[in-house]
């Protein structure tokens, strides 16, 4: 395979990846808008939940720059 396609297929998975991470992230993010909107606090649980998959979505979407700055740096 060529590199240009193993690149593409990484950026695929990233994003993919990505999107997974989002969806899980939103389960913790509705549950602390709701304890909010009841004028509660939100569950340590919860709140870490959040914070793990927003620091994953991060460093996932780092990967994802570095993937498509790869392959930009291909197509020169």
């Amino acid at each position: 395979m060529s590199k240009k396609s193993v690149l593409k297929k990484a950026i695929a998975d990233s994003e993919a990846e990505i999107d997974a991470l989002e969806k899980k992230r939103n389960r913790s993010q509705s549950a602390i808008l709701e304890a909010y909107l009841n004028n509660t606090r939100p569950s340590n649980a919860d709140a870490e939940y959040f914070r793990t998959y927003t620091k994953l979505i991060e460093l996932e979407r780092e990967n994802l720059r570095k993937l498509n700055d790869q392959l930009a740096g291909l197509d020169d």
